[in-house]
């Protein structure tokens, strides 16, 4: 009778084992998605747009343009055709061109923390536009080559 109250005793003790290492088992898992989820922020980069590789800067103009060497063709294969074509009163040809471009930057962030019963949140976010004009006025002689050009550039 004393061998079956101790076999009896000894199953109620496995059971409660167990159900302690269960318990055990999941305050772990608990505490380790507790930790994983501590600090978890997300910054995604800036995003500039602006016309990528363009041939209107005031550097790529002073590199490009040279008085009395550079033709007509050259200034086309450069920058392309010009937005107003005249002539001036001493008969030459003045091309006029006006390049708008729009810069745009964006930056967002933001970060969740939590700790079992305790949380926090923390989000921003920005956002800045501006734009940029150019103007170039190129102006020829009669064998078609640059006589003279002025640009001018403008932010806003």
């Amino acid at each position: 009778m004393l061998t079956l109250k101790f076999s009896a005793f000894e199953a109620v003790l496995n059971q409660v084992t167990r159900n302690l290492n269960l318990m055990m088992i999941q305050k772990i898992l608990i505490v380790l998605a507790a930790f994983t989820l501590v600090g978890c922020a997300s910054n995604p980069p800036s995003t500039e747009s602006t016309a990528p590789n363009s041939p209107f800067t005031h550097g790529n103009v002073q590199l490009t343009l040279k008085k009395g060497v550079t033709t007509q063709a050259e200034v086309l294969e450069a920058f392309g055709a010009p937005n107003v074509a005249t002539v001036d009163s001493a008969g030459n040809e003045v091309w006029t061109y006006q390049k708008n471009a729009t810069v745009s930057k964006s930056n967002e962030s933001s970060a969740y923390g939590t700790i079992i019963l305790f949380g926090g949140s923390s989000s921003s976010s920005g956002f800045e536009q501006s734009s940029k004009t150019m103007t170039l006025i190129i102006k020829f002689d009669e064998s078609r080559k640059v006589l003279d050009f002025k640009s001018m550039t403008t932010n806003f």
